[in-house]
């Protein structure tokens, strides 16, 4: 029996997450899950937007599945996502981008994996006022943090028979900082001969995704790079709302989480996407060394959308939450 902790999220969050319930418990994996409270509503209740309960939990059970959490822009309390992974160190994000059958793009044959840091640079959240009308924001850079993010991406290309990582930098700007990213990455790179390495401006990684994704294979950078790209990444296969992510932490600690918004506009009406979180616990499963059951749901979302016949308004058609839920698991079966 594994013990997983779930946090439903805001707005979607806990209509998307009661569907990965179903899909997860019916693959016939036996799951206790244990519920905690996190994000804005939270904030209201306890001050906080993530509570010590809910670190504790995920610290207990070492895997958490989570929905969207809301985070103010400009104003208001820190990202509950941010304070999540920092607390908890979760220091790598993965997120697959692949061609989905039956989900029409602008491209074919994308498959890679957006490896990002997830513990400094801007993301810090050291800034300050210097005078009125100036703020100065830190970006910081460790070669520990750079290092332990390079072996990571280089042990995932290795692992998963991957054959090139990219490092995605503008060392042509700051010199130091993304100089010394680039200088544990080229350590690192040493280590996996095997595996073709490669450096790319940021700038221009991106006209490249846009114009040849199939290029790229594993791809890794700092927090803000990660953020930008990896949503871009998200856009060649059809959006966020098919997309998957994996927080890796020291320890075996990790958290699954679906990256779109928590839109609140249609919380509520049993209309929202869950496809994200669904395959976010795929990426639990084989995380937890269920492998079987992860291929299982996987093929039945592959198959449910290659099909054609029952999708969210997201994906131009009108089926609810449910609706998908139900599909996915009859395609299971």
């Amino acid at each position: 029996m594994h013990t997983v902790t779930l946090i439903p999220g805001d707005g979607i969050g806990p209509e998307v997450s009661e569907a990965t319930v179903r899909v997860v418990e019916a693959s016939g994996i036996p799951i206790a899950w244990e519920r905690v409270e996190a994000g804005s509503e939270v904030m209201h209740k306890y001050g906080t937007p993530v509570p010590d309960e809910v670190i504790n939990a995920i610290i207990k059970n070492r895997i958490a599945l989570k929905g969207p959490l809301a985070t103010p822009i400009g104003t208001g309390f820190a990202s509950a996502n941010v304070t999540l992974r920092k607390r908890l160190n979760l220091f790598a994000n993965v997120r697959p981008a692949k061609t989905i059958p039956g989900v029409k793009t602008r491209f074919e044959n994308v498959d890679l994996i957006v490896i990002r840091e997830n513990s400094e640079d801007l993301y810090s959240g050291l800034e300050h006022i210097v005078v009125p009308g100036v703020v100065e924001s830190l970006k910081i850079i460790t070669e520990t943090a750079c290092l332990r993010i390079g072996r990571f991406a280089f042990e995932y290309a290795r692992r998963h028979e991957r054959k090139k990582v990219t490092a995605v930098h503008k060392a042509n700007i700051m010199k130091l900082a993304d100089g010394l990213f680039l200088e544990c990455l080229r350590r690192i790179a040493r280590d996996y001969p095997e595996i073709e390495y490669q450096e790319l401006i940021v700038d221009n990684t991106c006209m490249q995704l846009v114009t040849r994704p199939e290029q790229f294979d594993v791809m890794v950078m700092e927090n803000l790079y990660g953020d930008i790209v990896s949503d871009l990444c998200a856009g060649l296969i059809g959006g966020l709302g098919l997309t998957a992510s994996a927080n890796i932490g020291e320890g075996d600690v990790a958290m699954f989480e679906a990256v779109h918004g928590t839109a609140p506009d249609i919380a509520g009406q049993n209309k929202a996407n869950p496809i994200a979180l669904i395959l976010s616990a795929v990426l639990m499963l084989r995380h937890m060394g269920e492998m079987e059951a992860a291929s299982r749901i996987e093929r039945a979302v592959m198959a449910m959308l290659a099909e054609g016949k029952v999708r969210t308004r997201d994906l131009g058609g009108n089926a609810s939450t449910t609706d998908i839920c139900d599909a996915i698991i009859e395609k299971m079966h």
